[in-house]
């Protein structure tokens, strides 16, 4: 049985890879290491690059771009290994991060997902340990009267040093650690979620089960972010995200966390929250495409709850 099985999912981002895969060789130490790339249908000979400088990584190619939870469940049948790491192919770890993250886990048989301080390109800290999104905390986020409401938990909050371990809700997927026993007791993503949403549906699938999600300060890993996304649709400036898939996604957890009357609480609050922007941009006189976008926006997440059937099932 190996140490640790890393799993990368590509989707037109060879150079990145390449990358990615430099530093990850240079990160493994004595530990025995395996590598599979699970390419979805890349355009930019990103599987035939890492067929040719890789030889000795496991590569699976497939016809199509099946999403990133599916593309990751992909390794189910031939996980044989203490730890899984699913890394982002935009995501950078230092020469340490390996060996510092599994000795962690080796030391606390409790804690069952991992994650670490994320940094930007541009240098600043990324929300790396993060609140479960609640209905309530969405809407204090998008509607902006978060400010006014100083005890409510927030999914970001950024307000702690960020310097010491912290058990947390959930971690960015972009470095996932898992411990083995997790994958066997619950599994891996739930393939309803094309994009987004499936680490935040797992980290709460484990902590149900028992296990702890930690954040991990004492290494840091480069992630840039949306490098994969912006190949599938036009990506939000402020989420880095495709906004439709964050919407379905977002939707479909709700349903299966919090049942009906949970993402109805979410479609009633977004709606408010989107009315409260459509009415700040007509003070603000901002211009007429800003204005309606607020309304567009509340139109298109009453158009997905039904397109999912009230948010059951994935449109892709």
């Amino acid at each position: 049985m190996a140490d640790i099985l890393v799993v990368l999912v590509s989707y037109n981002t060879r150079e990145l890879t390449k990358k990615a895969l430099s530093c990850l060789f240079s990160s493994s130490h004595e530990l025995e290491m395996e590598v599979i790339i699970v390419d979805n249908a890349s355009k930019d000979h990103s599987a035939e690059m890492v067929s040719t400088e890789h030889p000795d990584i496991t590569l699976i190619k497939n016809k199509e771009n099946v999403g990133f939870g599916r593309a990751n469940n992909q390794v189910l049948p031939v996980i044989n290994s203490r730890y899984l790491l699913l890394l982002n192919t935009d995501a950078f770890v230092e020469p340490d991060t390996i060996a510092k993250t599994v000795e962690y886990m080796d030391a606390h048989p409790q804690c069952g997902i991992l994650g670490v301080r994320l940094i930007g390109r541009d240098g600043e800290m990324q929300p790396s340990c993060r609140f479960f999104p609640t209905p309530w905390n969405i809407f204090l986020q998008r509607s902006g009267l978060g400010r006014f409401f100083k005890h409510a938990t927030m999914i970001d909050d950024m307000s702690w040093d960020h310097a010491s371990v912290r058990d947390c809700d959930w971690v960015p997927g972009c470095y996932f650690l898992i411990r083995k026993e997790v994958v066997d007791q619950v599994g891996l993503f739930d393939p309803r979620y094309f994009l987004y949403y499936e680490e935040v549906d797992y980290c709460f699938a484990a902590k149900r089960a028992g296990w702890s999600v930690t954040y991990f300060p004492y290494t840091s890993v480069v992630h840039l972010g949306g490098e994969s996304a912006k190949h599938e649709g036009e990506i939000s400036p402020a989420s880095q995200q495709i906004e439709s898939l964050q919407i379905e996604s977002e939707l479909l957890y709700f349903r299966k966390n919090h049942g009906l009357v949970g993402v109805l609480q979410h479609m009633l609050l977004s709606s408010f929250a989107d009315a409260i922007q459509f009415l700040k941009d007509i003070v603000k006189l901002r211009s007429f495409g800003r204005i309606i976008f607020s309304l567009r926006r509340a139109l298109f997440v009453w158009k997905m709850l039904f397109r999912t059937q009230l948010a059951t099932v994935p449109t892709r």
